[in-house]
Formats: C-alpha cells, sequence, structure tokens
C-alpha cells in the first residue's frame, strides 16, 4: 500500500494506506485531530457489503457466525449474534495493573483505525467514524499494563477501546478526568456503537498497542542517539581527549552508516574547541596513546544503535502498511482467517531496541565515571567535589546512573522469547510484544536520565577547567549547551540537594531544549 496521510492545518485525513510514523505521534502525544478521507469510507462501505451478504448463510464463517478462539467451532444463532459481540468486548477488557500512559492509548486507538480504514475489516462506517470521534474528543479508556499477550494482538487493551465505542468501562475525559464512558460520550455528543456481525473481532485483533510503542520509542530514541554524541564529544572535550579517532576517513574504512553519522556529529560539535586544540601543541600536547573505549569508540557504539533504529523502523514501516485483522475481507471479496495479528516482528525490534539503549545508556555512564576518578580525569578534583572530603561531589550522581543501567541490562532480556500458552492451546504460542513495548519505554526514560546525569557531570567538569562560561574553552556547540545547563543548575560549588540539578537536566534533555541550543550553533542539525 501507499502511504496517503495529508496533514492540514485541522487534521490527518487518513485513507486506505499507510500512517506516517510522524503522524501517531502527532495525535498520541500533541492531540492532532483525525478524519476519515472518503476512500477510506468508500473501502468500509465496500467490505461491509461482503460481511452482510454472510450473515444468513448456513456455512459457518470465523467471527461472523461462529464464537472465538477455541470457540470457533460453534455456531451462534442469528438472534445472539449481538450479543455474541457484547460478550466478547466485555470478557476480552480483561487488564489489570498500573494504568497505561495516554500516549500509548492514543497511538492504539490511532493504529486501529488505520487498519478500519483499509476496508479490509468488514466493519461498518459508523464503527470507525464514531473511532474517530471518541480520539478526536480526547477520550481514552482506562486500561491496565497487564492484559496482551501480543497473539491475536494486543487483546485486552483493545477491547478496552472497544468497550469504550460501546459507552462502557471507566474512561479519562480529555482533561484526565475519570468516569465512565457513558457519561464522557454523553458531555462530548457523541452515540455508542451497538456492535453488529464481526465488528467486535475486527475492533480486538491487531498490534496497535505494540506498535504505538514501537513508534513513539523511535522517535525518542532518535533524539536521544544525538544527545549521546553531544555528551560523548563533552566527556571527551572534558577529559582533554582527543578528537583525531573521529576524522572522517578513520570511519569511511568502516562504513556503517550510524557510525558515519555519529562520528560526523562528534566532530561537529568538537569543532572549535580551544580545550581540543591545546592537547595537539605545546605543554598541553596530547601524550597518551590512545583514549579509553567509552571515548574512542562512541562512534561505533552510538552508530550501532543507530542501526538498530534503523531496522526497527523498517518494520515498523511494514506495519503500519498492514492491514490487521482474522479474519480479513480480501480484495477479490474471500473471507479467510490469517495469522497476521501475531505479534513477533513488532517484538523482536522492541526486545533489540532495549538492547540498543542499554548498551547506549552503559557507555555513557562509563564516561561520567572517569570524570570522578582522580586518577583518569586529568588534573580535576576527585569526584568533581569542590572540596574532596568535606564535599562528596558527583560521587553519588555516578551511583544513581549505575544503578539505572543495571536496571536497563535487567530490561534488555528479550520478552520475545516467553510464550504461555492460552485459550485450550489454540493460542499455543504467543509473542508478548506487549510486554517489550512497556518495558521498553521504561529502558528509554532510564536512558534520557543516564545522559542527563553525563552531561551535568561534563559541564561542571569544564567549568572547573576554564572557570566558567565568562572565559570558555569550549566549542561554540558545547557552549551553547553548557550556556542551556546552567540556566537550570549553577556551576560549581560546595556541595548542594542534586537530585533537582538531575531532574533538571533531564527535563532539558526530553523536552528537546539542548539538542535545539546545539543545533543552534551550526549551520545544519545534528544528524
Amino acid at each position: 500500500m501507499n502511504a496517503s496521510i495529508t496533514l492540514s492545518s485541522d487534521s490527518i485525513t487518513i485513507s486506505t494506506g499507510a500512517l506516517r510514523p510522524q503522524d501517531v505521534v502527532a495525535v498520541a502525544r500533541h492531540d492532532a485531530k483525525v478524519e476519515l478521507g472518503a476512500e477510506a469510507l468508500a473501502a468500509i462501505e465496500s467490505s461491509r457489503a461482503v460481511i452482510e451478504d454472510l450473515v444468513s448463510d448456513t456455512v459457518p464463517h470465523y467471527g461472523v457466525s461462529t464464537g472465538f478462539g477455541a470457540l470457533a467451532t460453534k455456531q451462534i444463532p442469528i438472534e445472539l449474534r449481538a450479543q455474541l459481540q457484547r460478550s466478547l468486548i466485555r470478557s476480552h477488557a480483561a487488564s489489570s495493573g498500573a494504568e497505561v500512559p495516554r500516549e500509548v492509548v492514543r497511538a492504539l486507538m490511532l493504529n486501529r483505525i488505520s487498519t478500519l480504514a483499509t476496508g479490509r475489516t468488514g466493519v461498518r462506517p459508523v464503527v470507525a467514524s464514531t473511532y474517530v470521534d471518541i480520539l478526536n474528543a480526547g477520550i481514552t479508556p482506562v486500561i491496565g499494563e497487564y492484559g496482551s499477550l501480543g497473539c491475536s494482538g494486543d487483546l485486552a487493551p483493545l477491547s478496552h477501546a472497544a468497550l469504550l465505542l460501546m459507552g462502557e468501562g471507566p474512561v479519562r475525559n480529555a482533561e484526565g478526568v475519570a468516569m465512565d464512558a457513558s457519561e464522557a460520550l454523553a458531555a462530548a455528543g457523541i452515540e455508542p456503537v451497538v456492535l453488529a456481525e464481526k465488528e467486535g473481532l475486527a475492533l480486538v485483533n491487531g498490534t496497535d498497542g505494540m506498535l504505538g510503542m514501537l513508534l513513539i520509542a523511535a522517535a525518542d530514541l532518535h533524539a536521544l542517539v544525538s544527545i549521546a554524541d553531544i555528551s560523548a564529544a563533552m566527556s571527551v572535550e572534558g577529559l582533554l581527549g582527543t578528537d583525531a579517532v573521529f576524522a572522517q576517513d578513520l570511519h569511511a574504512l568502516r562504513p556503517h552508516p550510524g557510525q558515519r553519522d555519529s562520528a560526523a556529529n562528534m566532530r561537529n560539535v568538537l569543532a572549535g574547541s580551544t580545550l581540543i586544540e591545546e592537547q595537539k601543541a605545546g605543554a598541553h600536547k596530547f601524550t597518551r596513546v590512545q583514549d579509553a573505549y567509552s571515548l574512542r569508540c562512541a562512534p561505533q557504539v552510538h552508530g550501532a544503535v543507530r542501526a538498530t533504529l534503523a531496522h526497527a523502523e523498517s518494520v515498523a514501516a511494514i506495519e503500519l502498511a498492514s492491514a490487521i485483522d482474522n479474519p480479513v475481507v480480501t480484495h477479490d471479496g474471500r473471507v479467510e482467517s490469517n495469522g497476521n495479528f501475531h505479534g513477533a516482528p513488532v517484538g523482536y525490534v522492541l526486545d533489540f531496541l532495549a538492547i540498543a539503549v542499554a548498551d547506549l545508556a552503559s557507555i555513557s555512564e562509563r564516561r561520567t565515571d572517569r570524570f570522578l576518578d582522580k586518577a583518569r580525569n586529568h588534573g580535576l578534583n576527585a569526584f568533581l567535589a569542590d572540596d574532596p572530603g568535606v564535599d562528596s561531589g558527583h560521587m553519588i550522581a555516578q551511583y544513581t546512573a549505575a544503578g539505572i543501567v543495571s536496571e536497563l541490562k535487567r530490561l534488555a532480556v528479550p520478552a520475545s522469547v516467553d510464550s504461555i500458552p492460552s485459550s485450550a492451546m489454540q493460542e499455543d504460542h504467543v509473542s508478548m510484544g506487549w510486554h517489550a513495548g512497556l518495558k521498553l519505554r521504561k529502558g528509554i526514560d532510564g536512558l534520557a536520565r543516564v545522559l542527563a546525569i553525563e552531561l551535568l557531570t561534563s559541564a561542571r567538569a569544564l567549568d572547573m577547567r576554564d572557570g566558567g562560561l565568562e572565559s570558555s574553552k569550549s566549542s561554540p556547540v558545547i557552549t551553547a549547551v553548557r550556556e542551556a545547563i546552567r540556566t537550570k543548575v549553577e556551576g560549581p560549588g560546595t556541595d548542594r540537594f542534586l537530585s533537582p540539578e538531575i531532574e533538571s537536566v533531564f527535563q532539558l534533555v526530553v523536552d528537546g531544549s539542548l539538542l535545539a541550543a546545539a543545533n543552534s550553533a551550526l549551520d545544519a542539525p545534528l544528524a
């Protein structure tokens, strides 16, 4: 399918093609409005006609006139089929645990609407259009983190969204206030839907939640890997390292695209650094044979993260262009059972990214640690303390980073290697992709915090090197980043309450301020 999403000043128009990753993020995080295009509505109408023709057929058709899962052999009388749909949704909305964040729920809802818009699911137009109205009203179902096995897609989470469509279950309105679905829909002027044949199944068979988490994580990781290039360059400068290892011709000898981009970023961030230039001549000439791996090999490690991200995004692009349901209405009018709802492709790359995230945080923490060891920080105070012994400096900030890295290593254990049979052994091999997504989200948060600690530490070290921003010897890019940090955190001095300082730099990382500060000092933004 070809991408066919247009973003106007008012809304994203969904046709029969693939959503773009940036549109999913815009709807999930920024409440962009959505509308169904005429092509999508026509396709939905066409596939519904196929289902209507099967309603009175004496031959059983899965999802139309039969039970579900292990109960698929039971044919359901016509007069009970509306109850069948309600029963399916109510029984499958069985999540438990901590509430899933709103942005994940909105991404899940949008991805399901996109599949409905392909015209391969057999729902009526009113189902898709009402779903759009609910999304645009900012109403989201309350979904617990436990419930999806990633087998017939994200069954439990999607069932909570379908329950909302029926006007049932706990929800939050656009302001985040908890209430019953019927109350929220009435306040928004939306009529609940009474589901007809096939529609309940069409609303719950998809990888929409795990895909949404993948797309949001990928957007975050794009920014964080660039932040990692900046923080690594700051550490090279602050530890009086060499930039010679980032030369373009050296990386051309091993031309991985991600490695090339990270090396270029580090060259650009370090360009014009007086501290680096002082290591090349005179009394301060660089005398070490080579820097430690955490400095010298940063482009190779960061580049491998970029490569992993590129692979994950290629999988996400295919999933975005897919019509995932069971059964599906084919282009030639057949209604066929299939296994396209299985979450393995998405689950694998979610787990792969968790490995990359853990390693990116690990190498960052090693750079932070080097600043605090007087034997390795090349002339700085122990722990960057103002008065070592009286003050502890950033000693425990490194503990925090180390604790996070240890947690990220545990989160890097793949969820997708596990499988617990369900539905009386009908669903005997499941993907656990939903849980791979949840742990990746936690990993992304931890990575941002570890990078924030490295940035906070390297900024303090550089202030101790050159006396502060008024006499900065940093490159223009690093000076701009130091200035951004100093708007929130004071320069070196006696020990202060450190936790708020870490949180302040973390916020600068996640809201894009530090990356914007770096790019403001460059002719072209970092890769």
